[in-house]
């Protein structure tokens, strides 16, 4: 299918950005990449395209879509119709939706939260974050084994939208060894064409 340009808006070391960018290259599609850093996302010309100043931002061709799901949604619908990621099937496509639910809830405030604490110091509660990690940490683990990944046999927007946080959680200080399972489904979705790894962020140093 013949594309508009596509750019991404994005920063390297965001899961959000991340999930974006790991679509567009698993459905092969050219794309331009722009890292934007905070100062760059207060600007007018980017709060054009996004008022809440948030990354990831997909522009095709006069076509925008602000935020990381709803980009997994569109270029599914838009680029790979009625294909495994993202099935026109409605108990497949709910059982995706509810993975999107849990990336935008559990997910960060967890894992994701736990990595923005140790990583850029972002103010939280460890205890309750700790405690929202191994709650969904403990689920995903139940939920894939004797799974390869989390909705049917094949891979779909519900996996790429996980993938980041979990994949990095150990950088928030949350061990990932305890889930066996977890840990094979990340190399599922390592395993995949065209797979790119996030960034790490190495720890801060302690005086």
């Amino acid at each position: 299918m013949p594309t508009s340009s596509l750019t991404l808006y994005g920063s390297p070391k965001s899961g959000h950005s991340h999930r974006a960018e790991l679509m567009l290259r698993m459905l092969g599609l050219p794309y331009a990449y722009v890292p934007m850093t905070p100062d760059d996302r207060t600007t007018e010309a980017f709060r054009k395209l996004n008022p809440l100043g948030q990354v990831p931002v997909l522009k095709d061709g006069d076509t925008i879509i602000a935020d990381s799901t709803a980009i997994l949604v569109y270029l599914a619908r838009r680029y790979a119709p009625n294909s495994h990621w993202l099935p026109d099937d409605a108990v497949t496509a709910a059982q995706i939706q509810r993975w999107l639910s849990l990336a935008s809830g559990e997910l960060y405030n967890g894992p994701n939260a736990a990595r923005l604490m140790a990583v850029f110091g972002r103010p939280g509660n460890p205890e309750t974050i700790k405690a929202v990690s191994a709650r969904l940490l403990n689920f995903m683990e139940g939920h894939l084994q004797g799974r390869k990944y989390l909705v049917g046999d094949n891979a779909t927007i519900a996996d790429l939208a996980c993938y980041a946080y979990v994949a990095h959680a150990p950088e928030g200080g949350i061990d990932l060894q305890p889930y066996p399972s977890v840990r094979a489904w990340l190399k599922a979705v390592e395993a995949l064409p065209n797979f790119k790894p996030m960034p790490a962020s190495p720890l801060p140093q302690s005086a």
